[in-house]
């Protein structure tokens, strides 16, 4: 392929083939066209290669890792098992090139008393008398009161909560799918209450 910007149009036609599929591939298409005008910057002809693949992943990332390097060829994988229906000469990047991509720390639980302090931290924010002490305070409860991700409990609106079942709608969420979380009307720790009514009171702020 020998056309002006040839790596852009092959991967704008991967993403929608994959799309017209129903995937979204909001981060790993906007990273595989990054991808593309790194290719066609360069000069690059014909098939994919490794060096292209590594100069890209190693060359072009911020603050570059291993790790991030193993999640570029993650992205890349797919897109060149994709160009090799049509291209033998494509290179596949082999999934231990730079080690595993997802690495899990051991998250950090907290207990009820450091819950209460970040509480009691939030309220003291400034400036005195304005909404923001109030707002991270609710945010913080809420979230520890129902275990919301925290691009959750950001999302929610006034009309997503149902005073008579006191429970929370979460919309189209993880995977598109929307759930039902239900709130105790009380969840006291130490001296800090978190209501569904104060939720209810305090949520417009967020």
């Amino acid at each position: 392929m020998t056309t002006v910007n040839a790596m852009q149009l092959r991967v704008q036609d991967y993403l929608d083939e994959r799309r017209r599929l129903g995937r979204h591939l909001g981060i790993a298409g906007s990273r595989l066209l990054a991808f593309a005008r790194f290719a066609d910057d360069a000069g690059h002809k014909g098939p994919l290669t490794l060096q292209l693949i590594v100069d890209w992943a190693q060359g072009q990332a911020t603050r570059a890792t291993p790790i991030t390097w193993a999640r570029r060829l993650e992205i890349i994988r797919p897109f060149a098992k994709f160009c090799a229906q049509d291209d033998p000469g494509t290179t596949i990047p082999s999934t231990d090139l730079f080690g595993r991509g997802h690495r899990r720390l051991t998250p950090h639980i907290y207990t009820d008393d450091e819950i209460a302090e970040l509480l009691v931290g939030a309220g003291r924010l400034p400036p005195t008398g304005s909404l923001r002490p109030l707002t991270y305070q609710t945010l913080f409860g809420l979230i520890a009161a129902s275990g919301l991700r925290l691009s959750e409990a950001l999302n929610l609106r006034c009309i997503d909560f149902d005073t008579a079942q006191s429970r929370l709608t979460i919309r189209e969420t993880k995977f598109r799918k929307s759930r039902h979380v239900p709130l105790q009307h009380s969840r006291s720790i130490d001296s800090n209450v978190i209501s569904a009514s104060a939720v209810k009171r305090r949520i417009i702020s967020l």
